[in-house]
């Protein structure tokens, strides 16, 4: 049996696919080809994402694929999939969460407390600039786009005194070893550090092939944390952030939403059982747009 998998051609994005690609091959007498789909938003690297257009830049393609029979299942980073999923395709599988975390790495070996007034730190993420801001507004936070690798050559040319990724990218790409400081204290973004495996709802076949991948944990905080950036009705415009966690039969989870100033920032945690993940997710979304959080996203989205 054939099984092709939809994947971006980045290196982070063929070592995912090929994590997926291995499991199937080891675990069922099936045959895996990768299908390599250049997406809008590879193909725009100079341009901050919140600017032409945020999530569905980096999967619109390979859904189309998806949907027109081209391939049978596709893999994400879940943090690049947008809250609504084409009509007929769901995401089946999410599999064992990475480390969630954004990470700091500097020319000079000093954590962001440490860097020195006026320092160029790099990052493509509202979330991430404003959180940066936020602690150290001395600091001059740059928009950086680029894979893994494009963003580690810009800090060795000098471009940038600091860079902040997310962990489970660096891990995947062999950079652990550069970590200055891994940012506990940051909110990660939606579905950071987990993959999400996509396929037609019609199609048991496949469902039955990447069921084992499912992480249980990890589903349910990723729906808590979907929920409530749905509930937002956020996108890469605004500046938000959430991580869940499941402990003891319920559902946590911490979020934030800020202007883009960071002068504005909203957070909170609620807990709900964990038979209902995405009732803590909606459930701080609502207390975070009654706090002030309308407003917010109002001014953000020209209303105001």
């Amino acid at each position: 049996m054939r099984v092709r998998i939809g994947t971006r051609k980045s290196k982070l994005a063929l070592w995912q696919a090929n994590f997926v690609k291995d499991f199937l091959e080891r675990s069922w007498s099936v045959s895996v080809e990768l299908v390599k789909i250049t997406t809008t938003g590879d193909k725009i690297l100079d341009s901050p994402l919140a600017k032409i257009g945020g999530k569905g830049l980096f999967v619109k393609e390979i859904e189309q694929a998806l949907l027109e029979g081209r391939i049978d299942l596709a893999v994400h980073s879940l943090k690049d999939v947008p809250m609504v999923i084409p009509s007929g395709l769901e995401i089946a599988t999410i599999t064992k969460r990475e480390s969630p975390y954004d990470v700091l790495i500097s020319s000079n070996g000093k954590g962001l407390m440490q860097l020195e007034e006026g320092s160029r730190v790099g990052t493509s993420s509202l979330r991430r600039q404003v959180q940066i801001k936020r602690r150290r507004p001395d600091l001059r936070v740059e928009v950086l786009r680029g894979n893994v690798d494009t963003r580690m050559r810009k800090l060795r040319e000098g471009h940038y005194d600091a860079i902040v990724l997310a962990h489970a990218g660096v891990r995947r790409m062999g950079y652990e070893s550069d970590i200055t400081e891994v940012l506990e204290d940051f909110i990660p973004a939606v579905g950071q550090g987990c993959l999400a495996i996509e396929i037609r709802e019609d199609d048991q076949r496949i469902r039955e092939l990447v069921a084992p991948l499912d992480h249980r944990e990890s589903h349910l905080s990723a729906l808590c944390e979907r929920a409530f950036l749905r509930r937002l009705e956020g996108g890469c415009q605004v500046p938000i952030g959430a991580m869940a966690k499941v402990k003891n039969g319920t559902v946590e989870i911490r979020g934030f939403l800020s202007d883009l100033e960071g002068t504005k920032f909203l957070e909170g945690t609620v807990r709900s059982p964990v038979d209902d993940p995405e009732r803590a997710g909606v459930s701080l979304a609502e207390e975070l747009l009654e706090k002030g959080g309308q407003a917010i996203l109002k001014k953000i989205y020209g209303g105001g």
